[in-house]
């Protein structure tokens, strides 16, 4: 018998993430080879990015993917999120020019308080969101402030990006492949200040410490590396993380999907790991069932874990006193 189709919600459907993003999802990468979807893409709604949005879809047609059942296009949140199962709200205000980040925090916070509203409106009983515009975290935060329906859980910010850039690093370090890097865990804000913990970190299974001795390199290189990243990718290409970011949202739909997966997601912090309460903050998560997650609080922080940590909650502590007067 064939499976119901999912109704999968994209924000920012014709921008470059989503243009990167959404023949992945058609394809089944995202939720798997067997499991039909209906795209229902949303772009703001004026003529230029309405158009583009078609041409998206009438190139999605033109692949004759066999799981893509249906598409919406529309300019209105309440169409996009109706009865969606994934709401994956990829499109945001870029920052521009001498802009102040408080100004982009609370530009954001409108569109994403509209959207937060929407959801717990017109989205189905199982909906999950997962939010990748910057920035991210409290992004996710003021959409989730706006739920009464959907609980807190339900509301996840991407930091698998940040997972996958360092697992990378760790690998082209060592001189293994990526494969052989287990158990890197990011935690607190999708921006530089973010806490790769190679510290309790594997490669090959033995601590990333015993196999990379260069301990100056992990502490001084490896961390900014990791943390800036989407800043040297701008500066070589000219244009923000696409394609990568898009294959990171795939990889944290998917694992949020599939039952036993472990890897890193911004959520509720709840106090754990030391993050102040109420802000949205990467762990270690495993995945109990489609949707559904526990995170993993087992790990001890030494000292220089801990001030890591502490740095990232500042900022996040910082973005939410910037936005706290919007969120009623």
């Amino acid at each position: 018998m064939a499976k119901k189709p999912i109704r999968v919600a994209v924000t920012g459907a014709a921008g470059n993430i989503g243009y990167a993003l959404l023949f992945r999802i058609a394809s089944g990468e995202m939720l798997g080879k067997d499991q039909p979807v209906i795209l229902q893409l949303l772009e703001i709604p004026v003529e230029g990015p309405q158009k583009a949005l078609k041409g998206v879809a009438m190139e999605l047609e033109d692949c004759a993917f066999p799981l893509l059942q249906d598409m919406v296009l529309t300019g209105d949140p309440d169409v996009a999120f109706k009865d969606a199962n994934w709401c994956l709200l990829v499109g945001s205000k870029p920052r521009g020019p001498g802009m102040e980040r408080a100004d982009l925090l609370k530009d954001n916070g409108k569109i994403f308080i509209s959207q937060g509203q929407s959801i717990d409106k017109v989205a189905a009983d199982d909906a999950r969101i997962a939010v990748v515009g910057n920035p991210c975290n409290t992004n996710c935060m003021i959409a989730a402030s706006q739920a009464k329906r959907l609980t807190a859980d339900r509301f996840t910010a991407m930091v698998r990006l940040d997972e996958n850039r360092g697992r990378n690093q760790l690998a082209k370090k060592a001189g293994v492949p990526v494969t052989e890097v287990s158990d890197l865990f990011i935690y607190g804000n999708h921006s530089p200040t973010m806490f790769a913990d190679f510290t309790h970190a594997k490669i090959g299974g033995k601590a990333v410490t015993d196999v990379i001795t260069d301990r100056a390199w992990l502490d001084n290189e490896y961390l900014p590396a990791v943390g800036k990243r989407g800043a040297a990718i701008i500066d070589a290409r000219g244009a923000s993380s696409a394609a990568s970011a898009a294959g990171a949202l795939i990889d944290h739909v998917r694992d949020l999907s599939t039952p036993g997966a472990i890897h890193s997601v911004a959520v509720a912090s709840q106090g754990r790991y030391g993050f102040a309460d109420g802000v949205w903050a990467g762990m270690p998560v495993k995945t109990t069932a489609p949707g559904a997650y526990e995170v993993i609080e087992s790990y001890e922080m030494d000292d220089f874990a801990k001030s890591k940590i502490k740095i990232t909650n500042d900022e996040l502590v910082g973005e939410r006193d910037t936005v706290k007067d919007m969120l009623g």
